[in-house]
């Protein structure tokens, strides 16, 4: 939800209201209205803040890491294999998970010690995308701090919601 009372915003109010952080990059983000519940995912591919490509998605029954999940994705399908871009995602635990975690986890047969891995079916198609990208690195960035394109991308996560 946006933060501090506000109504949520759309993708043009947040290049209205909003100017920090990096300019460029894709951002990614993922919402979930209930977790699980409706949902929704967002990404944007921008160069000295200019948007070069940009997506969303929904999905009516679905987990938040999910939708974190899937726009990673979605950012990572549309990228060239020789993409050099950083790729900043407010899901520390996305991008733990594919620049920490999924190494292990597949040289172990896509197991981890404690239990199952969540959503493994997106985690190992993110981490075969990331693999197919070696030079585009994963980088959190935190949520809600103004970082116009994190906002952004938030703004197309959300746009489920203002659907009538």
């Amino acid at each position: 939800m946006a933060r501090g009372g506000d109504p949520f915003l759309s993708p043009d109010e947040v290049l209205a209201r909003f100017s920090g952080g990096p300019t460029s990059g894709v951002f990614t983000d993922g919402s979930c209205e209930g977790n699980p519940g409706p949902g929704g995912f967002g990404w944007v591919w921008v160069e000295d803040n200019e948007i070069l490509d940009r997506g969303h998605g929904s999905d009516p029954a679905t987990t938040n890491n999910r939708m974190e999940l899937a726009a990673l994705i979605a950012a990572l399908e549309r990228l060239p294999e020789d993409a050099e871009l950083t790729i900043y995602s407010d899901s520390r635990l996305c991008v733990d998970t594919l620049t920490k975690w999924a190494a292990g986890w597949k040289r172990r047969g896509w197991k981890r010690k404690g239990g199952p891995i969540a959503n493994l079916e997106l985690v190992q198609r993110a981490y075969a995308l990331s693999q197919a990208h070696p030079r585009v690195s994963i980088r959190w960035i935190k949520a809600h701090d103004g970082s116009r394109w994190n906002e952004y991308a938030d703004a197309l996560a959300t746009t489920y919601l203002r659907r009538g």
